[in-house]
């Protein structure tokens, strides 16, 4: 009979066999969410087939929240945490905050548990990520559509804080990703066209719009993209700035409406 010390150490050395950098941890959260062990072994074998540990245990960590996420739904990543953090400190107490490619919503829900009182809405053009964000926020919050679009014509001018996790990888680039992005994620989640910044020149040219006087937009870009970011913003007419943070090795820029 084999152990339950002896079966944990098979699973380690199957990960690690995967390439799984941190097997040891990923082998307690697997056994943490299995509920028997033919259950263990069914998740052990989608972890090994290279589906993303996040997808298999049903959530992901961030900011110190658990977020639940889908398979085919983008993981957010701990750069992302850092978009999160510059958002909550621009939003006050009641402030009205969109997260605009909103994926599985972990970036409306940090903000929601740190800014009181705030209205919270989310918006996704991916019927699967519109689904699994409902879990995290309010579903009547979550509209599935095309950036702006689907929002309620009442916020138009009132939005505080507009965030976006936007796709900002070069179209060119998706071959090179890591192959549980390129091969688990939706690849509207993370093809940014010609020059990765699509998305951010139809947001920031759309958004200012809804943006409420004084009210920022801000977007995660890559640190070479972030001089044509604050470019783009400023021909909508914003006013932008940028930030970094090495720390979570991320870039965000904020445009403020003028």
């Amino acid at each position: 009979m084999v152990s339950a010390h002896q079966a944990r150490a098979d699973i380690v050395t199957t990960l690690r066999a995967a390439g799984c950098v941190f097997a040891e941890q990923e082998a307690q959260l697997l056994a943490e969410a299995a509920r028997t062990p033919p259950d263990l072994e069914r998740l052990v074998a989608r972890r090994v087939a290279g589906e993303p540990l996040e997808h298999v245990l049903g959530w992901v960590s961030f900011r110190g929240d658990r977020i639940a996420v889908r398979p085919g739904v983008f993981v957010p990543r701990r750069r992302t945490e850092y978009l999160a953090h510059c958002a909550i400190e621009l939003a006050a107490p009641g402030a009205v905050i969109v997260d605009m490619c909103c994926g599985s919503g972990a970036i409306g829900a940090s903000i929601a548990n740190a800014v009181e009182s705030c209205e919270i809405y989310a918006v996704d053009i991916d019927p699967v990520a519109v689904d699994c964000a409902r879990l995290n926020l309010p579903a009547d919050h979550v509209f599935e559509g095309d950036l702006c679009a689907p929002l309620p014509g009442r916020l138009r001018g009132r939005i505080d804080v507009m965030v976006a996790n936007a796709p900002y990888v070069p179209s060119a680039a998706i071959g090179s990703m890591p192959r549980e992005a390129r091969c688990s994620e939706p690849r509207l989640a993370l093809d940014g066209g010609i020059d990765g910044l699509d998305i951010h020149r139809r947001l920031a040219a759309d958004g200012v719009r809804w943006l409420a006087d004084g009210g920022a937009l801000l977007v995660e870009s890559a640190a070479a993209q972030s001089f044509a970011v604050e470019d783009l913003m400023s021909r909508t007419g914003l006013d932008p700035v940028t930030r970094v943070s090495p720390e979570f090795d991320a870039t965000v820029v904020i445009g403020f409406r003028r």
